[in-house]
């Protein structure tokens, strides 16, 4: 069973590049969002069994996401509603070379308020996938590292992506639960610039041997547009990437988080996981908001068909 915890929110996108989200602009949503909620929500749609422990608030926004996420399989009997605090949200907008800027509601707002003692109800197994960007949060990481410490005493284990944001991440406190929670997890899901964070300094390789060292069994490093690649301790796989139309890219590697994780859970080999998770992360970028690209395994496997036909009549995919 995959089990996660952290900010719930909706999220607002500018349709305007380079606005800073200080100009007037046209803004959709509000888009069901939070890395954890997108990385709970894929991994459902890829048929593994999921919960998530977070807060929302008893109003529009919180009804938006809690639907989306138990139409998608979801169990969110550990989803707190919170009848005085509003339901975290963010806005966020895009600048011409691909940067974003974020402005996010999630201080005092329902997202801290959730129980992470209630029971799991489940003799099975459990992975608790974590995203570092909760770990800014001094309420969430409490809860976070805690329900960490309990997962890990029962047997389970855990995934990470450090997923580090710097707006989110600005105390001593926040760096020192990174650093614990990647010494603890077997299965590591860092992007280039989170290892450049946790490993300043050490080449890719290095970086990579040294996440083995302290105890990972999987890593994946990944790469946007190109690729990932997946080791195993033994092997290393790097993976293109898919040339892809792209429209927004935030979610996508809560997706292809999600997606890999949950595949492994399934019992799938490392490198076919980060194979089919490197098309859903693809095909994430195509759509606006952040959980509207989650896709389910036959769309993904339709996308990697019609990449293979493409490169058959000598295209690459490759960026």
């Amino acid at each position: 069973m995959i089990v996660t915890a952290g900010e719930l929110l909706v999220e607002f996108v500018s349709h305007e590049k380079g606005c800073g989200l200080k100009r007037l602009a046209s803004y959709s949503g509000p888009y069901p969002s939070g890395a954890p909620a997108i990385f709970i929500d894929q991994a459902a749609r890829m048929g593994a069994k999921t919960a998530i422990y977070g807060g929302v608030g008893e109003d529009g926004f919180g009804a938006a996401l809690v639907e989306r996420l138990e139409r998608d399989g979801v169990d969110t009997r550990h989803i707190s509603r919170i009848g005085d605090r509003a339901t975290g949200t963010a806005f966020v907008s895009y600048f011409e070379d691909g940067r974003r800027i974020f402005i996010f509601h999630l201080a005092g707002m329902a997202s801290e308020v959730f129980d992470v003692e209630k029971p799991l109800e489940t003799d099975e197994a459990v992975i608790l996938h974590v995203s570092g960007s909760s770990l800014g949060n001094v309420a969430l990481r409490r809860k976070i590292l805690t329900l960490a410490d309990r997962v890990l005493a029962s047997g389970g284990h855990i995934s990470f992506d450090p997923n580090v944001r710097p707006e989110l991440m600005r105390d001593e406190d926040a760096r020192n639960a990174l650093d614990s929670l990647a010494a603890r997890a077997r299965i590591m899901l860092p992007s280039e610039a989170d290892l450049d964070i946790l490993m300043p300094g050490h080449t890719r390789e290095e970086a990579i041997a040294a996440l083995h060292e302290a105890g990972a069994q999987v890593v994946v490093v990944k790469m946007g547009a190109s690729g990932c690649i997946v080791s195993d301790g033994s092997r290393v796989e790097h993976l293109p990437g898919h040339r892809v139309e792209e429209i927004d890219p935030t979610g996508a590697g809560d997706c292809f988080c999600g997606t890999f994780v949950a595949l492994l859970e399934l019992g799938t080999s490392p490198v076919e996981a980060a194979r089919v998770a490197n098309a859903a992360g693809a095909l994430s970028v195509t759509r606006r908001g952040p959980m509207e690209g989650n896709s389910g395994r036959d769309e993904i496997e339709s996308f990697l068909q019609a990449q293979t036909r493409r490169n058959g009549h000598g295209h690459t995919d490759d960026r």
